[in-house]
């Protein structure tokens, strides 16, 4: 019986947090090495399930790095890396457009539905929804650097997004856009994620990733800030305790929140029903950053 009191206070609990969200989109990003453990991936598309299936309306956007390097180390084309993001043939766009579309978004589409969802891929072989542009970076002497096929975000069909959710369908996105002349862009799924959540104003954007957090000490699981602001981070990343990948990620939020988006969760894959107990409990798991 107490077992049985002490799962009715968790719905008790949950009640408030689903009925604020109730009808409100959010972003999750699905990406690192958690799309290499199965059984995480399951548990977190489990929860967006039971999101969707409580009022919210959830959209999966996902990267693929490692599947993508697999693919590449198969055809026997070596990666090149430039400050960072992974140069882009047109070799390496068809890999990664294959790896993205018809093996991780067909097999996410596919899990949803076994867990009793309705999920619909979006992308350059259905329907894409990311509009983008070539990205170039600046050289040390301001020389524009050449990346090849890689783009960023710059535009969404919403309609098309809104319209998914309205009918109780999950969108999952790979991080593959089209420019203006309709031809595939690779882009950073952090960054990807960023933009739909920054375009669509959405309540929440969360990434799902094989770190708990942000962290004072990476060393020290102790020292993980739960609650941060714009401020605050802009601060840790001056002062290099934001430091590696995490910069560009907790960039591209930051730009979120100054468009709109309401609050930032990085959460553990890793971690059982993580995105629930981040969302629908007094207490998150995870580190929230909120303007």
């Amino acid at each position: 019986m107490e077992a049985a009191i002490a799962k009715a206070r968790v719905l008790v609990e949950a009640m408030e947090w689903i009925r604020k969200f109730r009808g409100r989109h959010v972003v999750i990003k699905l990406g690192g090495s958690a799309l290499d453990d199965p059984d995480s991936v399951r548990a977190c598309l489990n929860d967006v399930v039971f999101m969707q299936t409580v009022g919210m309306r959830p959209i999966l956007i996902h990267g693929g790095g490692k599947a993508i390097s697999r693919g590449m180390a198969e055809a026997g084309i070596a990666p090149r890396f430039v400050q960072g993001r992974r140069y882009t043939d047109e070799d390496t766009l068809r890999i990664a457009t294959k790896a993205l579309t018809e093996d991780i978004c067909a097999t996410l589409v596919a899990q949803i539905e076994e867990l009793g969802g309705q999920a619909v891929g979006l992308h350059v072989n259905s329907e894409s929804v990311l509009i983008g542009e070539k990205l170039s970076l600046a050289g040390e002497n301001g020389e524009e650097i050449d990346l090849g096929r890689v783009g960023q975000v710059t535009a969404i069909r919403d309609d098309i997004l809104r319209a998914t959710c309205r009918a109780g369908a999950i969108p999952v996105l790979p991080s593959i856009a089209l420019d203006t002349d309709s031809k595939p862009l690779n882009v950073n799924a952090d960054t990807a994620a960023a933009a739909v959540a920054r375009l669509l104003k959405v309540e929440k954007l969360v990434f799902l990733s094989d770190v708990p957090g942000i962290f004072r000490d990476k060393d020290d699981p102790s020292s993980m800030f739960s609650h941060l602001t714009v401020k605050e981070c802009r601060q840790h990343i001056k002062d290099g305790i934001i430091v590696a990948g995490m910069v560009p990620k907790v960039e591209a939020a930051l730009e979120a929140l100054e468009a709109g988006v309401r609050k930032i969760h990085i959460v553990n894959a890793a971690l059982q029903h993580s995105l629930l107990l981040e969302i629908y409990s007094d207490q998150g798991v995870g580190t929230e950053i909120v303007p």
